[in-house]
């Protein structure tokens, strides 16, 4: 699914209103993780914070019944590529850091972590032990070849 100007632009204002309740400051909100619920029936895209207390929330028109099986990835792409392009806003926000940006879907399963922010470090993207499993069993089978 390609967004539509309509939905980059609405996913764009949800980011500016959470800036605006989390202006950059020299004390930093507590706050760690902002919580992104979507629902795939409604279209409602909500954030809250780590208490479950809403920041904000809009319907994306585009994604009102939407039917994909893919749906979540599909998002979490769309989401990624808004984050990063709004990095300069996102990684000032007034939050303690780190934080993140965490995909729920609307039974509040964690789907996919969107943008992990650090003082030093931004990690946009997926699983960041992708392959981990993999990269240790060669590891291991490397050393037990060698040994023998």
């Amino acid at each position: 699914m390609k967004p539509t100007e309509q939905t980059t632009q609405q996913i764009e204002r949800f980011i500016h209103k959470i800036a605006q309740k989390f202006p950059e400051n020299e004390d930093p909100s507590l706050l760690t993780d902002i919580h992104i619920i979507v629902s795939q029936d409604s279209g409602e895209m909500l954030a809250f914070d780590d208490d479950d207390v809403e920041i904000t929330r809009c319907v994306v028109e585009q994604w009102i019944e939407n039917k994909d099986d893919d749906f979540y990835d599909q998002i979490t792409n769309i989401f990624r590529s808004i984050l990063h392009d709004n990095s300069k806003i996102v990684d000032n926000f007034g939050l303690l850091k780190p934080y993140s940006f965490v995909l729920e879907n609307d039974d509040n399963e964690n789907i996919a972590e969107l943008y992990l922010a650090d003082d030093e470090t931004v990690i946009l993207g997926g699983d960041l032990m992708e392959g981990l499993n993999q990269d240790l069993d060669d590891f291991l089978d490397n050393l037990i070849k060698e040994r023998d």
